[in-house]
């Protein structure tokens, strides 16, 4: 099936499979989280609404930098998402108590922190994307930027000086697919861009260009897998979840 956005845009969920296209420079950068598991037979359609925003960057002015964040409550039916970690569930409850929801749930969009989206409605997501870029950003820089020997990612970050703001960096793979054999999706074969396989937050402190670093045991999963990653670093207030700023570089091993 197509998937449609609001800015009139169809394609097909095979451009997936595409390099993801580079947004200009002059674009702003808008953060979208999606929150999803191979448990659940309403996520492929999130899923692929990602992949569009990733790989084909449609919406202008923006670049949407992406992150899908597999959770872990599904893994009861026949079926244990290999991409989920339970750090991504405590970071959707956060969600749940800045949203006042009476749940966590899945598919659950979340653009730049401060509005989420049903993962069925892919025009106010649109919508949301295009309002969020009004929002100037601060300018974060990643530098440094590798995977060591030992399997650990070291880089550091610079932006402007901020209060009581928090760093937070995310390894995800590029693309992934898994043939999933059980559970609401059993039989079918998912793709995915910009899969999490190790997020966490750094305080404010680290912003000053110090060296970072998430450890090896941090990434064991996306060692085993071997696909290409990237790392997205953004900065939120920890007052109202709103994202300050947010980057992301391709990385080397």
């Amino acid at each position: 099936m197509a998937v449609v956005l609001a800015v009139g845009l169809i394609v097909s969920p095979a451009i997936a499979q595409q390099s993801p296209q580079a947004a200009p420079a002059a674009s702003s950068p808008v953060l979208v989280e999606l929150f999803t598991s191979e448990g659940c037979s309403d996520c492929p359609p999130a899923d692929a609404v990602l992949e569009v925003l990733d790989t084909r960057q449609p919406i202008p002015g923006v670049q949407t930098i992406v992150l899908s964040e597999h959770v872990t409550y599904w893994n009861h039916q026949e079926w244990s998402d290999p991409f989920s970690l339970d750090i991504i569930d405590r970071h959707q409850d956060q969600y749940v108590r800045h949203f006042s929801l009476p749940s966590p749930a899945t598919p659950q969009f979340v653009v730049d922190g401060t509005e989420q989206v049903a993962g069925n409605d892919p025009p106010k997501l649109a919508q949301e994307i295009s309002r969020a870029a009004a929002t100037p950003k601060l300018a974060i820089q990643i530098a440094d930027a590798h995977i060591a020997p030992d399997g650990s990612v070291n880089f550091s970050v610079k932006t402007a000086a901020v209060h009581k703001e928090t760093l937070v960096a995310a390894v995800a793979e590029n693309a992934n697919q898994s043939q999933v054999k059980g559970g609401e999706n059993a039989g079918k074969t998912l793709h995915y861009v910009a899969v999490v396989r190790a997020y966490k937050e750094f305080g404010s402190s680290a912003l000053d260009g110090r060296p970072l670093r998430l450890s090896g045991s941090d990434l064991q999963h996306a060692e085993k897998d071997d696909e290409p990653l990237r790392l997205v670093v953004f900065l939120y207030n920890s007052s109202n979840s709103k994202v300050l700023g947010v980057t992301e570089q391709p990385l080397t091993r």
